[in-house]
């Protein structure tokens, strides 16, 4: 990103993945006035392949073996591959056409830790991992605000134990290494402890930063929400943890042959699945999280709405 880019009226998400419902237009009735009476002249987002459209694959960044740029990722909305690693839109296709410019760059937090414990890296490995990525992340906000960001979002990472990924790769006998929803537990507590680190962060950054408005996007909450209202919401309770584009095992996940590679599957009914292909969310699932996270944060945005 270039230092002349002016952010002053603009609005910054980092990692931010609101995606929308199956039904998307629907969805973007209920939010586009809420968002537009903030009067966001631009909304910048951060991310990776929880919220690029295509641009690793028109950059020629991730080369031709990303699976999100194969069928089936995008067939409940483009009808082809765009990159998108979803079965649709996401929620910034939507935000744009009610702002006058987007810009959105890469993913900070995640990644680590889904690279490190699936590389075998001990829990307690990765906690110590913790204190420097949320101090990669503080410098990233604060490089931003140097750029005259004034309004910025930050969101935590999601109860990672509930993903097929993990309860795939972290599959146990002991049935005390669950949750009431069937999440591991050590996982999603160890979201828990990175969450409440970066939060601390925030409020420390909150204090030398007086005249910036710096919100914690809490994600975590907002998919236990999901999950609790889950058969409310329409999706089926059986496939909670299960991938829609998928095979194999009692996750309908396999590392060795996912979502895009030949022969694998995908559910009748995307709508009624959490998880797209084991590691992404669905359309649909985003769409209930884009809800959720846009009440919770659009009071402390302080936009008078």
């Amino acid at each position: 990103m270039a230092a002349t880019i002016r952010l002053l009226d603009g609005l910054v998400l980092f990692l931010v993945i609101l995606i929308v419902k199956n039904d998307a237009q629907e969805l973007l009735k209920l939010q586009k006035p809420r968002l537009m009476k903030c009067k966001f002249d631009k909304i910048y987002q951060f991310g990776d392949s929880l919220s690029d459209t295509g641009n690793c694959i028109r950059e020629n960044l991730c080369g031709t073996h990303i699976l999100c740029g194969r069928p089936p990722y995008g067939m409940n909305f483009f009808h082809k591959a765009t990159g998108r690693c979803s079965d649709g839109m996401l929620i910034i296709d939507f935000i744009e056409k009610s702002n006058k410019s987007l810009f959105l760059v890469g993913e900070i937090g995640g990644n680590e830790f889904i690279y490190g414990l699936s590389q075998g890296k001990s829990m307690d490995e990765s906690r110590r991992m913790v204190p420097e990525v949320v101090q990669t992340i503080i410098h990233g906000v604060k490089r931003v605000i140097g750029f005259g960001a004034t309004r910025i979002i930050v969101p935590g990472n999601f109860p990672i134990g509930c993903h097929p990924i993990f309860l795939t790769e972290f599959m146990t006998d002991n049935s005390t290494a669950y949750d009431e929803y069937h999440c591991l537990k050590n996982l999603n507590n160890f979201a828990i402890f990175y969450n409440h680190h970066l939060q601390q962060a925030i409020d420390e950054l909150k204090k030398e930063y007086t005249n910036i408005t710096l919100i914690y996007g809490d994600y975590y909450n907002a998919f236990l929400w999901l999950l609790q209202n889950a058969v409310s919401l329409g999706l089926d309770k059986d496939s909670l943890q299960k991938a829609c584009c998928g095979i194999g095992g009692d996750y309908n996940f396999d590392m060795s042959k996912r979502c895009g590679d030949q022969g694998v599957p995908v559910c009748v009914d995307p709508s009624t699945y959490i998880s797209w292909d084991g590691v992404h969310l669905t359309q649909a699932a985003y769409g209930w999280l884009a809800r959720w996270l846009i009440d919770d944060m659009l009071p402390k945005l302080n936009c008078h709405v």
